[in-house]
């Protein structure tokens, strides 16, 4: 899977996805310029990216929940790399 960018490292999973809608809808309009449409463009992947990356890891944390039939939960501490 791809690297994060720096500037994406620490960019919360909402604020990413309301970047990404952000540069839909530019991209959308049809009123960006060409150079500046793939420079969105590839923004937009780097974002979709990196949202795939955190839902991936918020389901590997509620994988490791497990709940026996009539014990307590179990709960293991996330590894984030």
């Amino acid at each position: 899977m791809a690297k994060t960018p720096d500037d994406l490292a620490k960019v919360s999973f909402e604020d990413a996805l309301e970047a990404l809608e952000d540069i839909v809808r530019k991209l959308e309009s049809g009123d960006v310029p060409l150079e500046d449409s793939i420079a969105l463009y590839e923004r937009g992947a780097a974002l979709k990216a990196h949202c795939e990356r955190k839902l991936k890891s918020a389901q590997e944390r509620i994988d490791k929940i497990v709940v026996a039939e009539g014990a307590a939960p179990r709960i293991e501490p996330a590894k984030f790399d």
